[in-house]
């Protein structure tokens, strides 16, 4: 029995689904993964412009501007501090430094972790022994404590904060890191690479790291977002530099001011704010490059294609 005429011409509208159709429709799971890695550039990209063209339009942010804790007005946005320095002016001076040491100990943490890691995992036997009992001690001595006896013997300033921070962040990186390569070391293109006779070094630099670009990129977004917590955490406490000015000092001397108490809420609150919104947008990039990296992830839930189903090649009937 012959088809109808016409089911030729509402078979392409009723497939929506067919695989030419590349586009996700509003309200998917991969819509929703491009508006959240969308929004987290934003979010990231808006910091970054602050942190550089910001402390260019406002004042000296340890100038004595005012009375101390004076409210926000038309003359200070933000308010004064208890010093009678603007906070406007403190939160966005604030904000180069504290991104500057996060982006700087992300590059340093992945960069560690990739080199050990992959050097573990594409040497074996002795050297992966030695470098895996690195990274295991490493991993199971306590993280806060170490960083706080370290911070507290070292002169306190940007740079010591980027050192204790990578020293102390790059272990998992480094585990995560070996057990991909020890899986790309088995591929064809590897054993064809050592047969034609390169390098070790060049091996791992530019025939497997490449391979691992979406999972350092997410790495380094994790580091960032670890290191901008832990140093405002650690300047909180009051072991940082006090005199200079980062997001951590800003809430150290909030606190050193008793500003919950005498209710100065925006002596904190815009650099709490900003700490926050940063997070944010930095887990929703790790989020999508995760989901890039780990088509897993991506099939659990939802974002990915998943695993594809295997071609079969039918027969014509004679």
């Amino acid at each position: 029995m012959s088809a109808p005429a016409n089911a030729p011409a509402n078979a392409p509208a009723a497939a929506s689904g067919a695989p030419g159709n590349n586009a996700a429709p509003a309200g998917t799971p991969g819509r929703r993964r491009d508006l959240r890695s969308t929004l987290g550039v934003v979010i990231v990209a808006g910091f970054a412009l602050i942190a550089l063209v910001g402390p260019l339009l406002v004042g000296d942010p340890t100038a004595y501007v005012g009375a101390p804790l004076e409210p926000p007005s038309a003359a200070h946005w933000f308010g004064t501090t208890g010093q009678g320095q603007d906070v406007l002016a403190q939160t966005v001076v604030g904000a180069r430094t504290t991104l500057l040491v996060g982006a700087i100990v992300g590059f340093l943490v992945v960069l560690v972790g990739a080199i050990v890691g992959a050097a573990a995992a594409f040497f074996g036997g002795v050297v992966d022994a030695v470098l895996s009992l690195v990274v295991n001690v490493s991993l199971v001595m306590p993280g806060l404590p170490l960083i706080v006896v370290i911070a507290a013997f070292l002169p306190p300033g940007p740079v010591t904060m980027a050192v204790v921070l990578a020293l102390t962040g790059w272990p998992w990186h480094a585990r995560v890191v070996r057990a991909q390569v020890a899986s790309l070391r088995r591929r064809d293109f590897v054993a064809a690479a050592t047969v034609s006779g390169e390098p070790a070094w060049r091996i791992v630099v530019v025939e497997l790291l490449p391979n691992l670009a979406a999972l350092l990129g997410s790495s380094f977004i994790g580091a960032t977002l670890y290191a901008v917590g832990a140093q405002v955490g650690l300047e909180f406490l009051g072991l940082g530099d006090l005199n200079a000015v980062t997001w951590g000092t800003n809430l150290y001397w909030a606190t050193n001011d008793s500003a919950l108490l005498t209710g100065s809420w925006w002596t904190f609150v815009p650099t709490g704010l900003g700490v926050a919104t940063l997070g944010f947008g930095l887990a929703l990039l790790g989020f999508a490059l995760d989901e890039r990296a780990n088509p897993r992830l991506a099939a659990s839930t939802g974002t990915g294609p998943g695993p594809q189903p295997t071609p079969v090649r039918r027969r014509a009937l004679d």
